[in-house]
C-alpha cells in the first residue's frame, strides 16, 4: 500500500507518558502525565489517548464532510464526536486499545445520518489506520 503524501507534521515526545509532547512547528504543546489507573500520578496533565481520541474525532468530521462534499449532503456544521478511547491488557498479551465514537449530527434523518458516517467510516485515515486492529463502534446519538 501506497499513500501520495499531501501534508505531513511531526511531534517530538520527551520522557514517555509522565513527559511532554510538542511539534517541531511549536503550534501546540502540552505537558504528559499518567493516568492514576495505569499506574501514574494523574494529576494535571494530557495523555497520549486524550491525544488520539481528540484527533480521531477531529479527523473523522472532516471525512464526514468530504463524503458529504461528494454526495451533495450538507453536514451541520454543529456536528460533534464524543471519541471513547479505552486502554488494557490484551489477553494475547501486551496492552490495546479500544474506540467508540458517538456522533451527533443534529437535524439530520438518523438513516441518513448512519449512512453518512458508515462511508465516512471507510475513507477517514484514522479509521484506516485502526481497520483490523482495533475495535471501533459507531452510533448516532
Amino acid at each position: 500500500m501506497s499513500v501520495e503524501v499531501l501534508y505531513e507534521t511531526k511531534a517530538k515526545a520527551t520522557g514517555g507518558r509522565d513527559g511532554a509532547v510538542e511539534t517541531l512547528t511549536g503550534s501546540f504543546k502540552t505537558k504528559l502525565t499518567t493516568p492514576k489507573e495505569l499506574g501514574g500520578a494523574g494529576g494535571a496533565g494530557n495523555n497520549p489517548e486524550e491525544l488520539f481520541a481528540s484527533g480521531y474525532a477531529a479527523c473523522f468530521i472532516g471525512a464526514m464532510k468530504f463524503v458529504g462534499s461528494q454526495e451533495k449532503i450538507a453536514v451541520p456544521a454543529d456536528t460533534s464526536i464524543t471519541a471513547t478511547v479505552g486502554i488494557g491488557p490484551r489477553s494475547e498479551g501486551g496492552f490495546g486499545l479500544e474506540v467508540a465514537l458517538e456522533v451527533s449530527v443534529p437535524g439530520m434523518d438518523k438513516a441518513e445520518a448512519e449512512a453518512l458516517v458508515a462511508k465516512a467510516h471507510e475513507v477517514c485515515p484514522y479509521s484506516n489506520a485502526t481497520r483490523g486492529n482495533i475495535d471501533v463502534k459507531l452510533s448516532i446519538v
